[in-house]
């Protein structure tokens, strides 16, 4: 789904690096337009990789601002096209090909290695030839105001692709993954810094080290709003920038699917609790027994509008983001080109309200988290769980 698909997935990261005091425009479509998509169509390649049109996915051009630039906003597309050839059609066609050779060389039993590497390799090429490219796109929609970039996959391999042609497009900036320890680092304030870093578990500052050793941080959170979601807690108030005003009230709460993880004798076991839940007993039986909510659907409701995603709870990356449906109103004589920015920023402001009510509901567990009440929160937390 595409970013303005009313369910989407998302990851968040941190644009590092200093962008052009001049107008960003013709900056940003020239480095686009040096990576932009070629069609592989009309020839035998294997892959095309490169960036496209938000709207148009057929057009690798960026001369026009209008295309990628909207306001703050830069919006483009990761488009890639990729042959596949089924394993066991590629074997038939690579056995024909080596007996036609050894029918033409008689005075040889077996095809030497290096002339099966040349007939693999022409083999490959006819049937790549024949072959249609599959596409599959990925927006990206990066705010140049605060920094963030927004990609619309959770694919490790499509992320890993995405900020290698980023890095390669955008020389001298640098994406930095929206981690959970580093979400906590932006929400937690001067005030509460020191205790976070006093909890950081990571003995080093990579990226991976900052995830593995602070698991501690989803799976406590989750618990924490798994609690509070059934015994009645579950209104709080805005207390991060975004569109909405800050002290409006909202309500969060979990429901529908939780995954547990947890070690036992057979190894690591994975549970998947689904479904409308009443008091989710075996739940709490699971958790006391040492398992850990590694993932869980978040609903966020402000008003009239709902929320609804999946948190990985080790990543914080957000599956399956549904946001209220994008309304507006148009005639027949409304612009092809206003009515698509004008649905864009309605989504994003959605998209960036959900966000802002997230980031809202996880700052309110770090500063109970971080301060000395929390061994109280705690205490009751485990009596709930010992509950029969």
């Amino acid at each position: 789904m595409g970013i303005l698909a009313n369910t989407v997935s998302l990851c968040q990261f941190r644009v590092l690096g200093d962008l052009p005091a001049a107008d960003l425009a013709p900056w940003a479509g020239e480095r686009l337009a040096r990576n932009g998509f070629r069609s592989i169509d009309r020839s035998a390649d294997e892959l095309s990789v490169g960036w496209v049109n938000l709207d148009d996915p057929k057009s690798g051009e960026f001369e026009n601002p209008q295309v990628f630039h909207r306001d703050h906003y830069l919006v483009f597309t990761l488009r890639r096209d990729q042959r596949r050839l089924p394993g066991a059609l590629f074997r038939a066609y690579r056995e024909e090909a080596e007996k036609e050779w050894l029918a033409a060389h008689p005075g040889l039993k077996r095809v030497p290695r290096q002339k099966r590497e040349e007939l693999a390799e022409a083999v490959r090429g006819s049937l790549f030839a024949r072959t249609l490219p599959v596409p599959a796109t990925y927006d990206a929609v990066w705010d140049t105001r605060s920094g963030l970039l927004y990609f619309a996959s959770l694919s490790p391999k499509v992320v890993e692709l995405f900020e290698g042609i980023f890095r390669q497009s955008f020389e001298g900036l640098r994406l930095v993954a929206i981690h959970p320890y580093a979400r906590a680092a932006e929400l937690a304030g001067e005030a509460l810094r020191p205790a976070l870093e006093k909890a950081n578990r990571a003995t080093g500052e990579t990226v991976l080290e900052l995830i593995e050793a602070n698991l501690w941080l989803g799976e406590e959170f989750l618990l924490w709003l798994l609690y509070r979601s059934l015994n009645g807690a579950s209104d709080y108030g805005v207390c991060r920038p975004g569109p909405s005003l800050e002290g409006e009230g909202f309500t969060a709460f979990l429901d529908d699917r939780l995954v547990l993880l947890g070690g036992g004798e057979a190894g690591v076991q994975k549970v998947t609790v689904a479904g409308p839940q009443d008091s989710f007993s075996e739940t709490r039986a699971a958790l006391s027994g040492g398992k850990r909510i590694t993932e869980a659907v978040i609903h966020l409701e402000k008003g009239e509008d709902r929320w609804q995603l999946t948190l990985k709870g080790g990543v914080f990356q957000f599956a399956s983001f549904k946001a209220p449906k994008v309304k507006l109103e148009k005639d027949d004589l409304t612009d092809p080109t206003r009515e698509r920015e004008a649905v864009f920023f309605e989504r994003m402001g959605l998209l960036e309200t959900g966000l802002q009510l997230f980031d809202s509901l996880f700052a309110t567990f770090l500063a109970l988290r971080l301060c000395s009440s929390w061994g109280t929160e705690q205490k009751q937390i485990d009596a709930w769980l010992a509950e029969d």
